[in-house]
């Protein structure tokens, strides 16, 4: 009873006002981490889909959708996605010293984590709604692989 009353005074008067204005800041680089990894994702079906327009090789497709099915681990492929979180460090200097904020490196690392997972899930989905073997008709490979690209997406 003694504390809850200084300490609802001291969030409202030196925190709250701040939150919203926060919140805004770290959301840019986490926002366009995220957006990377959908781009990402994006970009190597579309690549996938125009190698196989171009070859009709329902062996070199299925080599192709196993790399797909490895992008989140491929260190090199979502390490761009990854630098985009890491403009944090810096944002989060700030908030450091004013709001006690430890541990920065946990929060980047979280993201970038979450950002692994996101496209695990995407990769995943698309895998079980795509299977090529199920594709008797090689023309409609492509248009297959598009719509469930725009589903996992969505």
């Amino acid at each position: 009873a003694a504390v809850s009353e200084p300490a609802q005074k001291c969030c409202t008067e030196n925190i709250q006002p701040f939150l919203t204005s926060i919140l805004e800041e770290l959301m840019g680089p986490v926002s366009s981490g995220f957006t990377d990894v959908r781009s990402l994702f994006d970009r190597e079906v579309n690549d996938i889909i125009q190698h196989f327009q171009k070859t009709n090789d329902m062996t070199k497709l299925k080599e192709n959708l196993d790399q797909l099915m490895n992008l989140p681990f491929n260190s090199v492929k979502m390490e761009p996605c990854y630098l985009k979180v890491n403009l944090l460090q810096e944002l989060l200097q700030d908030l450091k010293s004013r709001f006690k904020v430890y541990h920065i490196d946990f929060v980047i690392q979280r993201t970038q984590n979450f950002m692994q997972e996101l496209m695990e899930n995407a990769v995943y989905t698309f895998e079980q709604l795509f299977s090529p073997s199920h594709q008797a008709d090689s023309a409609k490979v492509a248009t297959t692989i598009e719509k469930v690209k725009l589903r996992v997406l969505k």
